[in-house]
């Protein structure tokens, strides 16, 4: 879990590669952050997934997975740059979105997908 910027806690879980196939079989989409510690832009992008995540809590399930402690699902969705972003639908990926995002620019490209209530 994270902090948002206003300090609740937001819910972002750690994403590994047993468990991966798993969490991306939701109802609701599902977002993946592809990341590692030594990525300055993953680190600005970090608060904004945070934010969307808390925003979002029964709309939207968010994850993140370090791609230098889980390679094998980097490599299974060819992550070739990082930060990247995989929204699923029901265990498919329906959108990517490769590198820093603004928060409002982000939530442009989630709008389509989220349940409308």
């Amino acid at each position: 879990m994270q902090k948002a910027s206003d300090g609740r806690v937001a819910v972002v879980t750690e994403v590994s590669d047993q468990m991966f196939a798993t969490f991306i079989q939701s109802e609701q989409p599902v977002l993946i952050d592809f990341w590692a510690t030594w990525c300055a832009p993953c680190r600005m992008l970090s608060p904004v997934v945070a934010e969307l995540a808390e925003e979002l809590q029964g709309k939207l399930v968010v994850g993140k997975l370090n791609v230098d402690d889980n390679p094998r699902t980097a490599a299974q969705y060819g992550i070739m740059s990082i930060p990247t972003l995989l929204i699923f639908q029901k265990g498919e990926v329906v959108r990517q979105v490769v590198g820093f995002l603004p928060k409002r620019q982000l939530q442009a490209k989630l709008a389509d997908l989220l349940p409308a209530n």
